[in-house]
């Protein structure tokens, strides 16, 4: 993909596709539940594809329409057991939270998916679901995928996890719908929170407590099948709240977003730093909170990114160390080492990649420093083929001098099939 500097701004409104995160979580508790489970806006990218197929594989009837997603519930102990290994394909949300779930079926299966699953450390989860009882092996004996689980009885814990992940919070969770007892997760930051949401929303019990960053399930509930509005994703409307901020005589409408505190830290950073964004049309209540954002060109100051906020934009780290190449000053991300075991080791990605345009960046154990006002020019990009790095450097080389070619741009499927329609739709 070869992308060129744009001159006349960006301009128009768009709709970006459904939250990975709850997409996931909506095929996976609609399964779980009684009744069928409608789902309107999901994401019809790779990774939430993949939770289809191993849910189909499992043996629930699930329905694409051109409007949304029907899938046909089987209750708690519906399951079965599957014909072959599980197929995770690049998805690392499908691998951990069904773990969770398939801790507790009467049947043995395994989960494998490509080469970057395969190097992916699963040990955050295997370590509490094994507490619970499960019997999950790492065939490779290495941490990672494939997975052999051998579901059985599971007993509730109460786990306080080192690090705040929602997927480690959401396999344990998942996994306590079918112990003896309740399950709770304590975090050292709040994680966002879906699962519990979504949870809630189709009957089951979940206590939480947020300024202990603890949450409890109880379990057996009797799920029900229910409608389901995906929001539209932060993650995504992240790349065109960065491209409008830093393109000169810009201006976009991202409308209905999720603007969920748990996964907002990106406006908050936005705000920080200067942005120019207003929320429009905001719908508040029970469930996920949504709302329009209006963006325009702004003048941005470094800050510094730290602490608790991690969490609720870890998947934005990357476009904001785009945008920090625009600000003035110094901007400095730090706390962020899960960066590294993402998609790809995404601070070497940036930082690499980064500096071959000619921003002055460098890696930290455990973030970024970003030296703000140099004047980028287009390169070779490595995408790694991790979407999140080859959607940053798009927006990037919208202003950056000259051509900048993305190789492996393709991956953006994971996430955001129409990715480069979108973007090409507001440059025109």
């Amino acid at each position: 993909m070869v992308i060129s500097e744009i001159r006349h701004g960006l301009h128009g409104e768009l709709t970006v596709p459904g939250d990975k995160s709850i997409s996931h979580r909506a095929v996976m508790l609609g399964a779980l539940a009684e009744g069928t489970t409608s789902v309107r806006h999901f994401l019809k990218g790779a990774d939430c594809l993949s939770t289809i197929d191993c849910f189909r594989r499992l043996g629930i009837h699930i329905e694409e329409t051109d409007g949304e997603l029907l899938i046909h519930g089987k209750g708690l102990h519906g399951l079965n057991p599957p014909d072959s290994w599980l197929n995770v394909g690049n998805s690392g949300t499908t691998t951990r939270l069904i773990s969770g779930i398939l801790a507790a079926q009467p049947f043995v299966t395994v989960l494998n998916g490509d080469a970057s699953i395969q190097s992916r450390p699963m040990g955050r989860i295997m370590e509490p679901l094994g507490q619970m009882g499960a019997d999950i092996r790492s065939l490779k004996g290495n941490g990672c995928a494939p997975l052999e689980i051998t579901g059985g009885p599971l007993k509730g814990i109460s786990y306080h996890s080192r690090v705040a992940s929602a997927q480690v919070k959401s396999a344990v969770l998942l996994a306590g719908l079918y112990a003896d007892g309740p399950s709770s997760v304590t975090e050292p930051a709040l994680s966002r929170n879906h699962t519990e949401l979504m949870l809630e929303a189709f009957g089951g019990r979940v206590e939480t407590v947020p300024e202990a960053q603890k949450a409890t399930v109880y379990p057996e509930p009797t799920l029900k099948g229910r409608a389901v509005l995906v929001p539209g994703d932060i993650s995504s409307a992240a790349y065109f709240i960065a491209a409008a901020c830093i393109t000169p005589r810009s201006e976009v409408l991202i409308r209905q977003v999720g603007i969920n505190p748990t996964r907002a830290g990106m406006l908050k950073i936005c705000g920080q730093m200067g942005a120019d964004i207003t929320l429009l049309n905001v719908t508040e209540g029970p469930g996920e909170p949504m709302a329009d954002l209006l963006v325009r060109s702004s003048s941005l100051t470094g800050t510094v990114i730290e602490g608790s906020i991690i969490p609720a934009l870890i998947d934005e780290l990357p476009i904001l160390a785009v945008m920090a190449c625009f600000a003035s000053g110094t901007t400095v991300i730090r706390d962020a080492a899960e960066l590294k075991v993402k998609e790809s080791n995404r601070i070497d990605a940036m930082v690499e990649n980064l500096s071959a345009m000619g921003a002055h960046i460098r890696a930290t154990d455990d973030g970024m420093v970003i030296e703000g006002g140099s004047s980028l020019h287009g390169a070779v990009i490595d995408s790694r083929l991790d979407h999140r790095v080859a959607m940053s450097f798009a927006v990037a080389a919208l202003n950056a001098a000259g051509k900048t070619h993305i190789r492996g741009a393709s991956c953006v499927d994971i996430s955001y099939p129409s990715f480069f329609e979108d973007l090409r739709g507001l440059s025109r």
